[in-house]
């Protein structure tokens, strides 16, 4: 199993609530391919470097797991589709 960090940046027009049905998802997707979620940073709302979809600020989370190497190609397959998330990536880290 590899060391993954997923990058989501989640609209800032979205509720409190909704965020955090968002991240459940994302969680939850993980944990469905068998990835194994250690950790969850919540950086808050930051400024994006140039307008997405009409938008200037996102909701910034960095979900840390361990999975297999197929589960990053599946998740970003899930969260290209998913509400609410304006940006993601997937990147393995380094042992």
């Amino acid at each position: 199993m590899s060391k993954y960090e997923l990058a989501v940046i989640v609209s800032a027009k979205l509720e409190e609530e909704e965020r955090a049905n968002v991240v459940e998802k994302v969680k939850a997707l993980i944990e469905r391919f068998n990835g194994n979620l250690t950790d969850v940073d919540e950086w808050g709302k930051k400024r994006l470097a140039y307008e997405i979809q009409k938008m200037r600020e996102g909701y910034y989370y960095f979900f840390h797991f361990e999975a297999d190497t197929t589960v990053p190609a599946e998740l970003e397959s899930r969260m290209r589709i998913m509400d609410g998330v304006i940006r993601y990536l997937c990147v393995k880290q380094e042992a």
